[in-house]
């Protein structure tokens, strides 16, 4: 590692992420296939450009993202970096071409099931600890939880996960073989849910606090700024709507989100600022959020990503964004 990137802690543990983190749902073939050597010459990039946190799950490639990092932390001294993972999703073995369409190319040979039973979620971590070749977490989330994921079935499914899943990771936690324990989301609505039932360490909230959409701004992040529990932001470009992508959500983007895009884009071309970087450093600018994992595909990426978190940014964007209407006049701001 040759740079040192700022950290911070993650609610009330000792542990400590770098501000800029790796989302690794890409090196799982997410939307389109990353060949091998692309992706440990991507996580390369990231551990030698300062990032030692790196966000993966089960689901992402169907345990090619777990595999793919384990390869490259294996290269590593043991421990040397902060690995978070998932549960939720139980990995099926099932024939060639079985596996399902959940948005990744060529995953592995298997189909993910949910599974928020306690013993699932217990064989879900020692598969994980398995392909990732760790002996214990930095982080531990129940991944997916919410009425937009689940449906008619998410009362059932969030009881469950409750009274199951958040236990189980907690006995994990007690025994020392995570640091801290959380939800990894889309929705406000159930991680305001999951705050009002139980005690948790961190969200990683994905795509709703963003420079595109500030939601979580009115109630979310006030309450997790109240009990200390620490917001991880992914998606910060919106599934690539911020960075020049198609996708918006994990689908096509929408004429009216293309056409918000655009305006944000034209107010940070007059102030000569790429809109990837005030997207990834804006999240970053309240009290609540601990770090931001933006994806990335290849090593350039990966370094661009590094530019746009290190490059000034002036007052003047922001206070344009605001007299605009593209930014929430009370979000704070870098």
């Amino acid at each position: 590692m040759s740079a040192r990137l700022p950290r911070r802690r993650i609610g009330g543990t000792e542990l400590e992420v770098t501000v800029l983190g790796l989302g690794c749902a890409a090196l799982g073939n997410l939307y389109q296939r990353v060949e091998s050597e692309a992706a440990q010459q991507t996580l390369a990039a990231a551990w030698s450009g300062g990032v030692d946190y790196f966000d993966t799950a089960p689901f992402y490639g169907h345990g090619l993202s777990e595999t793919r990092l384990g390869q490259f932390l294996r290269s590593l001294p043991r421990a040397a970096a902060v690995i978070g993972s998932k549960v939720g999703r139980s990995l099926l073995p099932v024939a060639p071409g079985d596996e399902g369409d959940f948005g990744f190319v060529d995953p592995l040979q298997y189909q993910p099931v949910f599974d928020y039973s306690a013993d699932a979620v217990r064989a879900q971590v020692e598969g994980s600890l398995e392909r990732l070749g760790i002996e214990r977490f930095g982080m531990l989330l129940l991944h997916d939880i919410g009425g937009m994921t689940h449906g008619d079935a998410h009362p059932e499914i969030f009881r469950q996960a409750m009274d199951e899943a958040l236990p189980a990771l907690r006995s994990l936690q007690q025994q020392g073989l995570v640091d801290a324990i959380g939800i990894g989301v889309n929705e406000i609505e159930v991680s305001l849910a999951t705050l009002r039932a139980a005690d948790i360490d961190v969200i990683l909230l994905a795509g709703r606090y963003t420079l595109l959409e500030q939601g979580a701004l009115d109630e979310l992040l006030p309450e997790c700024e109240a009990r200390g529990t620490s917001v991880v932001v992914g998606g910060p470009y919106n599934s690539g709507a911020l960075a020049g992508g198609q996708h918006y959500d994990y689908a096509a983007m929408p004429p009216d989100v293309a056409a918000r895009v655009d305006r944000l884009a034209a107010v940070c071309s007059r102030h000569d600022v790429p809109l990837p970087a005030a997207a990834l450093q804006f999240p970053l600018a309240h009290a609540a959020v601990a770090a931001v994992i933006p994806g990335a595909r290849s090593a350039a990426e990966l370094q661009a990503n590094l530019d746009h978190l290190a490059r000034p940014l002036p007052a003047a964007l922001f206070a344009e964004l605001k007299a605009d209407g593209l930014l929430a006049p009370d979000a704070p701001v870098p």
